[in-house]
């Protein structure tokens, strides 16, 4: 299928959940409030996906995503502070907007490079693809003879772009 557990499969149905509900305030409300229904569903479900985030190790230890998941979690406490009147003084409200809509910009973070590693359904695993691109590259740029000296000349070396670079541009796009 597309490669996820169901513990992942949970992961992602907190995290679209999550999402959606940020995205329908920005639309209904122009910002993402915990003090409407809309809102706790965003935060509460943020901070599940970045909870369960923590249990996934998807290249054996702690990585990138889980400093995104702590990141997201202090910029949420940040927002959620700031919520409270005078906390930051004057600029409370802008703390609190900008903090929430700075941890939507962080859901798509992983829906981008999940959604390209999964999607379409049977292609090349993204480490075979990167493979792919840098054998393109090689070829694209190693060093081939001109053979358009005469003989007895000492053959001038060229780069074969031209020769080869749809064959790289094809494994990037692989």
């Amino acid at each position: 299928m597309l490669g996820i557990t169901p513990f992942g499969a949970l992961h992602t149905v907190i995290s679209l959940i999550a999402l959606g509900a940020g995205l329908i305030a920005f639309i209904r409300d122009k910002e993402i409030s915990p003090r409407n229904l809309l809102g706790k569903v965003y935060v509460v479900g943020t901070v599940l996906t970045c909870v369960t985030g923590f249990f996934i190790f998807h290249h054996g230890g702690f990585g990138k995503p889980h400093v995104l998941g702590i990141i997201t979690l202090i910029v949420l406490g940040i927002a959620a502070v700031a919520g409270y009147p005078n906390r930051f003084g004057r600029a409370s409200r802008y703390v609190e907007t900008i903090g929430y809509s700075l941890t939507v910009f962080f859901h798509f973070f992983p829906l981008i490079t999940e959604t390209s590693t999964r999607l379409p359904a049977g292609a090349a695993a993204p480490e075979r693809r990167c493979a792919a691109a840098a054998n393109g590259y090689r070829r694209a740029v190693r060093p081939v003879p001109d053979r358009r000296h005469a003989a007895g000349d000492a053959p001038a070396v060229h780069l074969a772009y031209h020769r080869h670079a749809f064959a790289f541009a094809g494994a990037l796009s692989a």
